[in-house]
C-alpha cells in the first residue's frame, strides 16, 4: 500500500456516547431499544447498560448507550491501527457524553449535576414538564426545587438544547413520552441518521402504531426548529407546530376548558367571581368532578360565593385565590374510595403495560399490597356504622388482627377488580361516609373563620387559609398535621388581638412546617408569649 492510498487517521475513531434518564413507566427502556435498532440497521455496533434508580425518583433509570461505526474493512482498520472489537464502556463519564435525553426537567438538572452534560459537547434533549420526587412530595411544606433555577441552569450547561413540553405532545397524540423524545432525536441532528432509518426503528419496536408515529413527527419538527436544522421549505410550517406546542407548555386558561360538561358552570363563573381565580377555578371544578361528580363541583362554588362577593372590586383577589386553591385540595382528600378509583382506571393499565414492555399477545397481571387501617376502614363506612365500629373494642380488636398483615389484590383478576371495583363505586355514597361527616366539619371552621376576619383583618384572613397547608398526607402524617392545624386554629381567639396577628399564624404554620415532632412550633408559641 503506497503512502497516498494509506488511511489517515487524525485522532483514534471514538464510539458515539448517549445517556437517557427516565423515570418508571415513561418508557425509556422502549426508548433506547429504538436507538438499538436504529444503531443496528445502519450498521453500527452498540451496547446498551441500565443502572435502574430508587424509589425516591419513582424509580428513575440512566440508561447508557454507545454507538460504534463499522465503515472500515478489518485489514483496513488493522493497519489503521483500529480494533476490529471496539470495547465500550458500561457507564457514562463526566465529560464525556455527547447526547443526554432527560425525560423531565428534575432528570435533566441531575445530568448536569452528575457531570453528564457539557458546554463543549453535549446535545441536552429535556422535556420541560416536571414531576416532583419523593423528597419534594413528603415535605411539610412547599418542598418543590426553584423551577427558575432549574431552567436558568439547564440553559447555560448544554452546547445544543432542545427543551419543550415532550409529555404534553405524548398526551396530545395518545402515546407514550418515548415517541416524542426519539422524535425529538431524530430531528436534532446529533445522530447521522436519517429521519427515516428513525421511522423504521419506531415501526420494528412494534410499539404504540400510529400513535407514537404522530407524536415522533411532531416533536421531530419541534426539535428541528430548537436545533436550528429545520429545511427552509418547512419552516412556516415547523414554526406553527413549535407555536402549538409553546401554547400547550403555557396554555391560556379560559373558561373553554371546563368542557361540555362543567360548562355549565361558567356563567357563574363570569358574573359572580373574579376574573383573577379563574385558572385556578377552572382546574378545581375538573378535579372535584373526577373525585365526586359534577353536583360536588358545584358545593365547592356555592361554598366560595361569600368570599366571591367580599372580593368582587379587589384588584388581585387574592384570598379567593388561596380560599379556592386550599378548599379544592380539602374537599379531595385521599380515601380507600379514592385509591381504588385510581388503580382501575384504563390509563393506568396502559402505562404499566408500556412499563413492562408488554405486547398485545401477552398477558398483564398486576398485584397490588393494599393494608387499609381499622380507622380508614371506618372512614369509609356510613356515619354511624363507622362511629360504632371506632366504638366497639371488640370488632375494632378483630378487624385490626384480620388487617395487621395486609393482603394482596391481582387487580386484573376477577376477584380482585370486582372487589376495587365495588369500593370506588361508593364514591356515590362518599357524602355520608364518616370521613366526609368530619372533613365537612373541619373545613367549615376553617371557613368561618376565614369570613369572620375578612373584612376587618385581610392578612388574618390570608394567612388562615393558608393554614390548610398543614393538612395533607394520610395516615400518621395526616394525624400530625391536623394536630398541628388545630393547636394553631384554638390560638386564633387570642392570636387575633395582636396588631401583628396575620405574621403571627403564617409564623406558626411556618413552624410546624418545618419538623415533625413540632418542637419548633411549640417553640414559636413560648416566643410570642399568649399566656
Amino acid at each position: 500500500m503506497t503512502e497516498l492510498s494509506r488511511p489517515r487517521v487524525s485522532a483514534p475513531v471514538r464510539p458515539i456516547t448517549l445517556a437517557i434518564l427516565a423515570m418508571g413507566g415513561e418508557g425509556g427502556g422502549v426508548l433506547a431499544d429504538w436507538i438499538i435498532a436504529l444503531a443496528a440497521q445502519n450498521n453500527y455496533r452498540s451496547q446498551l447498560t441500565s443502572v435502574p434508580g430508587v424509589a425516591q425518583r419513582t424509580g428513575a433509570t440512566i440508561y447508557y448507550l454507545e454507538l460504534f461505526a463499522n465503515p472500515v474493512p478489518g485489514a483496513l482498520a488493522q493497519e489503521a491501527g483500529l480494533m476490529r472489537e471496539p470495547v465500550l464502556a458500561l457507564m457514562p463519564a463526566p465529560g464525556e457524553v455527547d447526547i443526554v435525553i432527560a425525560s423531565e426537567l428534575m432528570e435533566a438538572g441531575r445530568a448536569i449535576q452528575r457531570g453528564l452534560v457539557t458546554r463543549d459537547r453535549t446535545t441536552l434533549i429535556a422535556s420541560s414538564h416536571r414531576v416532583y420526587s419523593m423528597t419534594e412530595k413528603i415535605a411539610m411544606g412547599d418542598g418543590r426545587i426553584d423551577r427558575v433555577q432549574l431552567e436558568l441552569a439547564i440553559e447555560q450547561a448544554a452546547k445544543v438544547l432542545i427543551s419543550a413540553d415532550f409529555a404534553q405532545i405524548a398526551r396530545d397524540n395518545a402515546s407514550v413520552i418515548s415517541a416524542p423524545l426519539f422524535g425529538a432525536l431524530a430531528g436534532s441532528g446529533a445522530l447521522p441518521f436519517a429521519r427515516e432509518a428513525f421511522e423504521l426503528a419506531l415501526s420494528s419496536g412494534g410499539v404504540g402504531g400510529q400513535t407514537s408515529r404522530a407524536a415522533f413527527a411532531r416533536a421531530f419538527e419541534v426539535a428541528q426548529l430548537a436545533s436550528g436544522t429545520v429545511p427552509k421549505a418547512t419552516s412556516q410550517t415547523t414554526q406553527s407546530n413549535v407555536a402549538h406546542a409553546e401554547q400547550v407548555q403555557h396554555p391560556n386558561d379560559s373558561l373553554a376548558s371546563l368542557g361540555p360538561k362543567l360548562q355549565r358552570f361558567a356563567p357563574t363563573l363570569r358574573s359572580e367571581f373574579h376574573p383573577a381565580a379563574h385558572s385556578v377555578l377552572v382546574h378545581a371544578l375538573i378535579r372535584l368532578a373526577d373525585y365526586q361528580d359534577i353536583e360536588y363541583a358545584g358545593v365547592f362554588l356555592e361554598t366560595l360565593r361569600p368570599i366571591a362577593v367580599f372580593e368582587r372590586n379587589s384588584t388581585s383577589a387574592e384570598l379567593l385565590l388561596e380560599t379556592a386553591r386550599h378548599l379544592a385540595l380539602w374537599m379531595t382528600y385521599e380515601d380507600t374510595i379514592r385509591v381504588a378509583d385510581l388503580k382501575l382506571r384504563s390509563a393506568r393499565f396502559a402505562r404499566v403495560a408500556v412499563e413492562q414492555g408488554v405486547d398485545s399477545s401477552q398477558l398483564l397481571t398486576i398485584r397490588e399490597f393494599l393494608h387499609p387501617r381499622v380507622e380508614e376502614i371506618a372512614d369509609t363506612l356510613p356515619k354511624r356504622w363507622g362511629q360504632a365500629l371506632l366504638a366497639s373494642g371488640l370488632l375494632r380488636n378483630w378487624l385490626s388482627a384480620r388487617m395487621s398483615k395486609g393482603r394482596i389484590v391481582t387487580t386484573n383478576s376477577i376477584c380482585g377488580f370486582l372487589l376495587l371495583y365495588t369500593v370506588a363505586g361508593l364514591r356515590r355514597w362518599r357524602r355520608a361516609s364518616l370521613r366526609y361527616s368530619n372533613e365537612l366539619t373541619h373545613w367549615s371552621a376553617w371557613l368561618a373563620a376565614i369570613q369572620t376576619h375578612m373584612a376587618p383583618n385581610y392578612g388574618l384572613a390570608l394567612a388562615i387559609a393558608r393554614m390548610q397547608r398543614l393538612v395533607k398526607g394520610y395516615g400518621d402524617t395526616h394525624q400530625r398535621g391536623w394536630g398541628n392545624f388545630q393547636t394553631i386554629f384554638q390560638l386564633l381567639p387570642a392570636l387575633s388581638a395582636r396588631p401583628d396577628a396575620g405574621l403571627s399564624v403564617a409564623t406558626l404554620a411556618q413552624a410546624a412546617l418545618a419538623d415533625e415532632s413540632g418542637v419548633q412550633l411549640k417553640q414559636a408559641i413560648s416566643r410570642l408569649q399568649l399566656n
